[in-house]
C-alpha cells in the first residue's frame, strides 16, 4: 500500500499528480470551503490517526505535541511556508519526524504584490477608481489630472530593506522598470547584492536618505520590531513612499500615520497589521495617500502550485536516498526514510 498523505494546504498542478502517484493523498484545504476552518492540535491528531497519515503537510495548522506523540507513523511534516511558525520543532525532531518548509514559494507573487502597491501609491490608483464610481469628475475645484499626478517610478530609486527572497525578487523587477536599487540587509553578502545589479549600503540611513521609495522586505525580529520609527522616517526625503508587504510591527504605526499626515511622506502602501485587523476607526483608515491591503501579497494560485512542486521535489528526494530541500532538523531524516518504506 501507498503510504498516507494527508494535506489542510492546497495542492495544485503537476506536483499533485506526482504527489497521488507515490501516495494516497487526501486534501482537506483550510481555504476550502468557506469560512476557512484551522484546525488545533489535538483535532488535527485525530483526523491524521483516523487516515493512518505518514506525510502531513499544512499551510495554516497548529502542529504540536499532540500530533508528534499520538502518531507513531508519522514520517514527516510540511509547512508549506518560509516561516514555519505553526510547527512546533523541537516535539517533531523529539518523535523522529522530519520537518521541512517551503521557503521562497510565495516570493514572485509577493514581490508583484509590491510593485502593485508602488503604482497605486505613487498614482492614486485605488482614489481614482473610488471617484469614478462616485461619479466624481471635478472635486474641491480639481480635475483628476491635477488629482493624481504622482511620479513614474522608471529613474526614480527603491531602498530594499531586507534582501531575502522577496527582495530579490522585487529587485529585479524594480530594475526591469528602470528604477535603481540600494540593498540593506547586514545579513547578506554584499558581493551576492552586486551580483544581481544592485547596490548594496552599509547603514539603513544611507537607504532612506536617498531613496524615493522604500520598501521593507526584513523578517519580524526582536532586531527589526520598529526599526522604522519617527527618526528613521525623518531621514527619507519629504514626498517619499513607503511600502510595506513584510510585518507591520517592522514599521511605527503611529510615526507613519503621522508622517502620512504632515505630508512628510507622500504616500504608503501597507499589506499587514497585527493580528490580520485594522479597526476601521484608525487614523489611517481616514487618510487619502495610504493603500490598504489585508495580507494577500503572497496569496496566488500559483504560489500554490509552486509550493506543491516543492513538497513533491522534497518527498520524492526522500524516497530516492537524496537529501530533502527545506530540512529543519536533518537528524531525523533516515528515520523519516524508514517509516515512509515500512
Amino acid at each position: 500500500m501507498r503510504p498516507a498523505l494527508f494535506s489542510t494546504a492546497t495542492l495544485a498542478g503537476e506536483g499533485r499528480q506526482r504527489l497521488e502517484a507515490d501516495f494516497d493523498v487526501t486534501v482537506e484545504c483550510w481555504l476550502d470551503p468557506a469560512p476557512p476552518r484551522i484546525m488545533g492540535d489535538e483535532e488535527l491528531a485525530t483526523r491524521c490517526g483516523d487516515l493512518g497519515v505518514r506525510v502531513l503537510v499544512v499551510e495554516a495548522d497548529i502542529v504540536g505535541r499532540a500530533v508528534f506523540e499520538s502518531l507513531d507513523g508519522l514520517a514527516v511534516v510540511v509547512a508549506t511556508r518560509g516561516d514555519p511558525w505553526n510547527l512546533d520543532l523541537e516535539a517533531a525532531t523529539a518523535a523522529g519526524v522530519l520537518a521541512l518548509r517551503t521557503p521562497g514559494r510565495n516570493a514572485a507573487a509577493v514581490a508583484e504584490f509590491t510593485i502593485g502597491l508602488m503604482f497605486a501609491a505613487a498614482r492614486g490608483i485605488a482614489r481614482a477608481d473610488a471617484d469614478v464610481r462616485a461619479g466624481r469628475f471635478v472635486d474641491a475645484d480639481r480635475i483628476p489630472q491635477q488629482r493624481f499626478r504622482g511620479p513614474q517610478l522608471t529613474a526614480k530609486t527603491l531602498g530594499l530593506v531586507g534582501y531575502g527572497a522577496v527582495g530579490h525578487e522585487t529587485a529585479w523587477r524594480a530594475r526591469a522598470l528602470g528604477m535603481q536599487v540600494l540593498v540593506y540587509d547586514p545579513y547578506a553578502d554584499p558581493a551576492d547584492i552586486r551580483s544581481h545589479g544592485n547596490e548594496p549600503v552599509a547603514e539603513l540611513k544611507e537607504v532612506l536618505q536617498r531613496s524615493l521609495f522604500v520598501s521593507i522586505h526584513a523578517a519580524k525580529t526582536d532586531e527589526t520590531v520598529g526599526m522604522i520609527g519617527e527618526d528613521e522616517i525623518a531621514q527619507m526625503p519629504d514626498g517619499a513612499y513607503l511600502v510595506n508587504t513584510a510585518r507591520e510591527a517592522i514599521v511605527d504605526r503611529a510615526a507613519l500615520t503621522a508622517a502620512l499626515e504632515s505630508g512628510k511622506l507622500a504616500g504608503a502602501g501597507l499589506d499587514h497589521f497585527e493580528g490580520e485587523f485594522l479597526d476601521p476607526a484608525d487614523p489611517l483608515c481616514s487618510l487619502p495617500n495610504v493603500v490598504l491591503t489585508p495580507h494577500i501579497g503572497g496569496a496566488s494560485v500559483d504560489a500554490d502550485i509552486t509550493h506543491t512542486t516543492m513538497v513533491a521535489d522534497a518527498l520524492a528526494a526522500l524516497l530516492a536516498g537524496a537529501e530533502p530541500a527545506g530540512m529543519l532538523d536533518a537528524s531525523c531524516l533516515s528515520a523519516a526514510r524508514e517509516r515512509l518504506r515500512a
